[in-house]
């Protein structure tokens, strides 16, 4: 047995599946490792794309996505997908070839410090000295990528290491370890600060996703009457439609949620990580009370310091809180009407639905709401649309709403949806990406027709960075820079081999996306978004909530 086949016997033991990569000169011994393994190798277009694949395949299943690329440009490709999954906290390992460490006669061509390149990026990374310490060295990537807050390893592999002669006999065995417990004084000291609140209300965050604890959530905010509210990478741990939500907090300045949240004088917060929600916009002050619930320490932040930190599996954690709480509060009268004004103004019809093309933005949301179920996939590119989406798209389970605002990277969105029915084939996946992301990566379409992905995409064009044409025209900058040109989507698709559609004048945008999804093989929707509706996007609409809940509490 050599290094690279003992690296395909240790990543068995791991669970692996699949990786998502490219092969080159310095992984082939690696690849012919796995022409004969269980694992399926997804061989993608462009390394980006696998390592997007790879983060939203450990974000859905819990377990580290895995990806490879070569030395070099291959590996310095990965950089954005691998940032994507650190920032997120999705769990990856990249592996990625490199020159003989010893004999290399080449000299310096191609070669660049990966390792030092991803330091900043990753959990921890190495260069593997020997096929010796493949084993440990494999064990500790996959520990450290799941430890603590998930997030990105790398393990470079010489191609002298992957060619070495090495007993590969049981390398290891793979104890799964379980999140520990809260214990009782924890549970007991969490509870009271519960009981003694006045006002307290809960924040649910990306860690409310990366856990099982819907159920239990929503039986412990049952049983307390306290209301939730989550923020995007959040959204759909706890159903939009339960009697406790009070939605999304879909935008980084006040919404309408925060005049719930600068009543409170606690904070329960539930998976809560500072990067994806600034605390300073809903602690602008310093002065609310914060207790973290988490399977991880809290990181310090200038606004987000907690009174108690209480560890420990989040689900067993709600129940212990629920046994200790249940029955001591009645709903709160004014949250309860701040619920019936959230869901009148972002749920509810318009007068007169918008007719012909382009369509404005809640338009294409509701299109879609109404053309997937409760378990369908939404996944979301990064753009504009992804604000309307996160306010306007009720989300009813966990997982279901595919976003990131961590790093928020344009480009991402294909790979989110071509993973997600990669994990979850038996449910409609659509991809909603903006023209201008769309093509970062639109190669990787060719990828989703050999799989023979059953994934709709469907592309909202501008003809411009919209995103940033808003920002730019809220800054009082003139309009510059920001358009540009772009193929017949529906062509394009026929190119690849994919089924192409478009939303025309005249055309149900939900009957063309039924018509999709009901459509075997990749298919690309193009519909013209027409963003003039952003304005309402900046009315002060928490101005409305707010004297709601001070006339109830008055």
């Amino acid at each position: 047995m050599n290094g690279a086949e003992l690296l395909v016997r240790c990543l068995e033991i791991e669970g692996v599946e699949v990786i998502y990569g490219l092969p080159g000169e310095e992984n082939l011994d690696f690849v012919e490792a796995l022409r004969t393994s269980k694992i399926q190798l997804v061989v993608t277009r462009h390394e980006q794309h696998a390592a997007f694949m790879a983060a939203t395949h450990g974000r859905l299943t819990g377990r580290p996505g895995v990806c490879l690329a070569t030395l070099g440009p291959g590996a310095t490709n990965l950089a954005t997908g691998i940032a994507h999954a650190q920032l997120g906290g999705f769990p990856l390992v990249a592996i990625t070839g490199q020159k003989p460490a010893i004999g290399n006669w080449q000299g310096a061509f191609q070669i660049i410090d990966v390792v030092g390149v991803l330091e900043p990026l990753t959990k921890w990374n190495a260069q593997v000295s020997s096929a010796a310490v493949i084993p440990r060295s494999v064990r500790h990537a996959f520990q450290t990528a799941l430890d603590g807050r998930p997030g990105a390893v790398h393990l470079e592999i010489p191609v002298n290491v992957a060619e070495e002669d090495v007993d590969g006999s049981a390398p290891y065995d793979v104890v799964r370890v379980s999140d520990p417990v809260a214990d009782a004084a924890s549970l007991d000291r969490a509870a009271e600060m519960i009981r003694a609140a006045e006002r307290p209300i809960v924040i649910v965050s990306g860690g409310g996703n990366r856990e099982p604890v819907c159920g239990a959530l929503g039986a412990f905010l049952e049983a307390t009457a306290l209301f939730a509210v989550t923020t995007q990478m959040g959204k759909g741990a706890l159903p939009e439609d339960h009697a406790f939500s009070l939605l999304c907090m879909a935008m980084h300045r006040e919404d309408y949620v925060h005049a719930a949240i600068e009543r409170a004088d606690l904070v329960l917060t539930i998976g809560y990580d500072v990067t994806e929600y600034p605390p300073s916009i809903w602690n602008p002050d310093k002065d609310k009370r914060i207790l973290h619930v988490d399977s991880r320490l809290s990181d310090p932040d200038e606004f987000y310091l907690p009174a108690l930190d209480l560890l420990g599996d989040v689900g067993a954690t709600l129940d212990g809180l629920r046994e200790r709480l249940d029955g001591t509060r009645k709903p709160c009268r004014a949250l309860t009407a701040l619920r019936d004004l959230l869901r009148e103004r972002l749920y509810g019809e318009d007068a007169d639905p918008p007719k012909g093309t382009p369509l404005p933005p809640r338009a294409i949301v509701r299109a879609v709401r109404a053309a997937l179920g409760r378990e369908d996939v939404l996944c979301l590119d990064n753009g504009i649309y992804k604000l309307w989406f996160a306010r306007h798209y009720p989300a009813y389970a966990r997982n279901t709403v595919l976003l990131d605002n961590a790093l928020a990277t344009m480009g991402a969105g294909l790979a989110l949806g071509m993973a997600a029915k990669l994990v979850h084939p038996e449910r409609k996946v659509l991809a909603v990406c903006g023209d201008g992301g769309f093509l970062m990566n639109d190669q990787d379409v060719e990828t989703a027709v050999r799989l023979k992905l059953d994934l709709v995409v469907l592309i909202v064009r501008d003809d411009a960075y919209g995103f940033i044409r808003w920002k730019q025209a809220n800054d009082g900058f003139p309009d510059f820079a920001m358009t540009f040109g772009n193929p017949d989507f529906v062509k394009l698709a026929e190119a690849y081999g994919a089924t192409g559609m478009r939303v025309g004048a005249g055309d149900d945008a939900r009957e063309v996306l039924e018509r999709a999804l009901a459509t075997r093989g990749p298919v690309l929707v193009d519909c013209p978004i027409d963003y003039a509706p952003n304005e309402e996007l900046e009315r002060d609409f928490v101005t409305e909530a707010r004297a709601l809940v001070a006339k109830i509490d008055g």
